[in-house]
């Protein structure tokens, strides 16, 4: 062989130059081949402010991980990138730019600040994906999409006008999150729940008595984290199962400082065991109580103005800051006798995750979509297999999100992002909602018609993502042949926000499934269990692991030990075995190459086979089968321990090992050629087994072994063959390594060094561990470290004083007299005995001696007496070995 592979791996010199590679032959690119089976993931589309973290890395190291595994069984393999506009996000990053230029975003105008938005796009929208490159992911870039180009905007008009002509889409009136510095609605998946000290005020509300006038005697109590909302009111619910207010439903009590008559209302929403049983129902500002409001009739009083300050509705408290509000209704209420008491209380309190402002549930007019019949083919969809969630359990947790599904608030008050495509009339109010901005009112024949100044939440774009980006709503031929989608990959934390919205959206628009498969991974967390952020300071950037150790180290150490759904944690320890592991790989290849260098393999090499070398083929052939198990059930962890494995101990530090007598040995060509040709098909295949973990150094090493094939990437997965099936092999060598084993604990129990050699014999009556050792002298000799290996039937001729090793079905025996020096050992012993006979005598001395016994701490007699204890066992041991020696 020419070629050569440098003397020590490093990645920094090979990976940029084998992905350029790569993207020069078009390798990751995907055409529609009639002739061919698709197999299809879409990217979930990371945020163009984003910048990659070990939760990216790992979702897309698993997404590699199956697309170049399906590309190497001969599937035309689609792996569909993108990126998303991220609404809020990056309108924040906009803004917060613009105020360092002093400029505010309503004086610059929505045409101007979108231009720079754009700006901000071009400039930083590429960097993530350029770091997705790093880590090695082979995704189509000629395919690149973005959320909001040309196509993905043609799909979600089409989908929003489509939906509001069924009625799906309405505007109306409903609870949202609101940020009041943002001032938008989010969606759910922006409020982070974050636990805060806080308070429970316990307030007691006036009973109407029968004369029309509030009671002075009779109250109903009741608990509140958010006082200030009282003034919005309009009923108090009590369980109607709850005995001890079951004369009360439909009488009233007075809503204090607002004078306000409101109703008890009986509901099945109340707990009865929590607090006093008795709530009181804002429907302007709880979720729950807008719908317990929706099956009382109650009014909706929303007392709040967009940024968080009281509106006229609150009534003196008029202008207030909430904050302000609250104290100040706190401090009247205890000034009428009506503040029972506070109680400290710590809850889970919703922040914007952009701008960490609280959020406040309120009443909004916003587009919405209509969800009772939308889930019900998603729901569907779970149950009857058409999808399948990995791991099972989260069927519960999808099951729980389609169970208590709300309508989907859609608006956002922001200016990047899909504007809505709906048309109001300036003259009669009219709503028109059209592809096209209409020319005219069709109720009144006005021309001046105002577009909706709203953008919509950025997953309703993600939500089309599987099939928006193979060119719906066109029939392509490229939805035809890629969609349905094979598997998504993504994190669990948004099994709703995004792949229910996707599932929904799929069965609603394509008529069919966006995906089989949902395969959910956990967090990626610090060493010491915590979630990576910010706050803590402990977030790990994967750049800085690739730029230190390279991708193929952090890719493995991401899979090893990942199981689906579950969260793991990062240890740079870790980090370092995979590095070490890519050098055992390499250093393995160097060996084998260097020993092809200048021979020729013979054609027919594998007629001269070795047991060893049938023993190392079944090896291949049992973890080929195992592993093409575990990867087409995505237990990617599982997989790649077994190659590992394999690679580390079977073939490195076995087989490799086992063959260099052979290697060496120039007089029996047919047997030296049978182990090149074993070691090259060997090392070929488990290459392959390796490359989707670890794609890099795969593909170095697979390029300079071999010229048949011009890279690993679209070589053929290697699969199971019968005629590598040699169990009866596989069963004699496995008793030569437990004989090698055995013999080298021996020798190490003994302090005696490789260096020294022994004869070994081995002793079975049975004809077929006989016929294994006889066969595999030569490196067992080699391993077992033996000047000598003799095989016979009987103890005849073996000294009474042999170590022996005893194993399945035969003893190996070691003369004593060959491992070691008598007299020298008898030397060194009678050295450890007079060392050992002073110890004793101090210990011994220590504890007879009163003095000592009356003043020291008892953890130091203990320590002295454990000291004697173990001298004893010591000294036991020694005199023992000398005896026997001296015999």
């Amino acid at each position: 062989m020419s070629k050569e592979l440098a003397k020590t791996y490093d990645p920094h010199g090979i990976e940029d130059r084998l992905y350029e590679k790569w993207i020069a032959k078009k390798y990751f690119h995907a055409e529609v081949d009639r002739s061919k089976k698709p197999f299809t993931i879409v990217m979930p589309p990371p945020n163009i402010t984003g910048q990659l973290h070990m939760g990216h890395a790992l979702d897309n190291t698993m997404q590699d991980i199956l697309i170049r595994f399906k590309r190497m069984q001969g599937y035309n393999a689609l792996w569909q990138p993108g990126t998303d506009h991220a609404s809020i996000a990056t309108e924040v990053k906009i803004i917060e730019k613009l105020k360092e230029e002093g400029i505010d975003k309503h004086d610059l105008g929505r045409e101007k600040f979108l231009e720079r938005a754009w700006e901000w796009k071009k400039e930083y929208g590429g960097r993530i994906t350029s770091q997705l490159r790093k880590l090695g992911s082979s995704c189509d870039w000629d395919r690149e999409r973005f959320t909001m180009d040309e196509g993905c905007n043609k799909a979600v008009t089409e989908v929003f006008c489509k939906m509001h002509e069924k009625g799906w889409i309405y505007k109306g009136s409903r609870i949202v999150n609101w940020c009041p510095v943002c001032n938008t609605s989010i969606s759910d998946a922006e409020v982070v729940y974050e636990e805060q000290a806080g308070h429970f005020w316990h307030i007691k509300y006036p009973l109407i008595d029968e004369n029309g006038a509030p009671s002075t005697t009779e109250f109903l109590e009741f608990a509140t984290t958010r006082p200030e909302t009282m003034l919005g009111d309009t009923a108090v619910a009590v369980n109607p199962e709850d005995e001890r207010y079951t004369s009360l439903i439909g009488r009233k009590v007075l809503l204090p400082l607002m004078n306000r008559e409101i109703p008890i209302v009986a509901d099945s929403y109340v707990d009865m065991e929590f607090g006093t049983g008795v709530v009181k129902i804002t429907p302007a500002h709880d979720p729950n109580d807008f719908e317990v409001g929706k099956r009382h009739n109650l009014p909706e009083i929303n007392i709040l103005n967009d940024d968080a300050t009281i509106n006229e509705n609150g009534g003196k408290f008029a202008g207030m800051d909430r904050y302000e509000a609250r104290a100040a209704i706190v401090k009247e209420l205890d000034e009428m006798g009506l503040l029972v008491g506070i109680e400290d209380y710590s809850h889970n309190v919703g922040t914007h995750d952009r701008c960490k402002t609280t959020v406040e549930p309120l009443i909004k007019k916003q587009w919405f979509v209509k969800m009772d019949e939308l889930i019900k083919p998603a729901v569907e969809g779970v149950k009857n297999g058409d999808i399948r969630l990995i791991p099972e359990r989260m069927d519960k947790t999808y099951y729980n999100w389609t169970d208590n599904i709300r309508d989907w608030c859609i608006s956002r008050q922001l200016w990047w992002g899909h504007r809505i495509p709906a048309y109001y009339c300036d003259e009669c109010g009219e709503i028109v909602v059209a592809k096209e901005a209409p020319s005219v009112c069709p109720k009144c024949g006005c021309t001046h018609l105002t577009q909706d100044p709203d953008t919509l939440d950025t997953w309703f774009s993600s939500a089309l993502w599987p099939f928006s980006t193979l060119g719906w709503p066109d029939k392509t031929e490229d939805l035809d042949y890629f969609y349905p989608t094979d598997v998504l990959v993504t994190g669990y934390d948004i099994i709703f926000f995004w792949v229910i919205r996707m599932i929904f959206s799929g069965y609603e628009q394509m008529g069919e499934k966006p995906f089989s498969t949902v395969l959910f991974h956990g967090l990626v967390r610090d060493s010491q269990g915590r979630k990576m952020s910010k706050s803590l300071g402990n977030g790990i950037d994967p750049l800085e692991i690739i730029d230190q150790y390279g991708a193929d180290a952090l890719r493995l150490t991401l899979i090893t030990g990942n199981a689906p759904g579950n969260d793991m944690r990062f240890y740079y320890e870790r980090v370092e075995a995979s590095r070490n592991f890519a050098n055992k790989v390499w250093n393995a290849s160097r060996f084998i190459m260097m020993n092809m260098d200048g021979k020729t393999i013979p054609q027919d090499a594998d007629r001269h086979l070795q047991p060893v070398d049938k023993w190392i083929l079944s090896k291949l052939n049992n973890v080929v089968k195992e592993v093409t198990d575990n990867m087409e059930n995505f237990e990617l962890g599982i997989a790649v321990q077994k190659v590992y494995d394999f690679i580390w101990d079977e073939f490195c530090d076995w087989y490799i090992e086992m063959v260099k007598p052979r290697l060496y040995d120039t007089d029996d060509a047919d047997s030296q050629g049978a182990a090149l040709w074993t070691l090259k098909n060997v090392l070929l295949n488990a290459l392959k087994l390796l490359h989707p973990f670890m794609p890099f150094v795969t593909e170095e090493i697979f390029c300079t072994l071999q010229d048949e094939e011009e890279s690993i990437m679209i070589s053929k997965w290697p699969e199971y063959r019968a005629d590598w099936n040699y169990a009866a092999q596989e069963k004699d060598i496995e008793i030569i390594k437990e004989a090698v084993r055995g013999i080298r604990n021996v020798r190490s129990n003994m302090n005696v060094p490789p260096s020294k050699k022994a004869h070994v014999y081995v002793v079975s009556d049975k004809e077929d561990i006989t016929r294994a050792f006889t066969e595999g002298k030569l490196f067992f000799a080699s391993l077992a470290y033996a000047s000598q290996v003799t095989v016979q039937v009987d103890r005849t001729g073996i000294a009474d004083d042999a170590v022996s090793v005893v194993i399945a079905g035969a003893t190996c025996y070691i003369p004593f007299a060959e491992l070691v020096d008598i007299a020298q050992e008898i030397e060194r012993l009678e050295k450890e005995e007079k060392k050992l006979q002073g110890e004793l005598a101090r210990v011994n001395g220590m504890l007879s001696n009163e003095k000592f016994l009356s003043k020291a701490p008892e953890s130091k007699i203990a320590e002295e007496k454990e000291k004697l204890e173990k001298y004893t066992q010591m000294m036991a041991q020694v005199k023992e070995r000398l005896g026997a020696l001296k015999k």
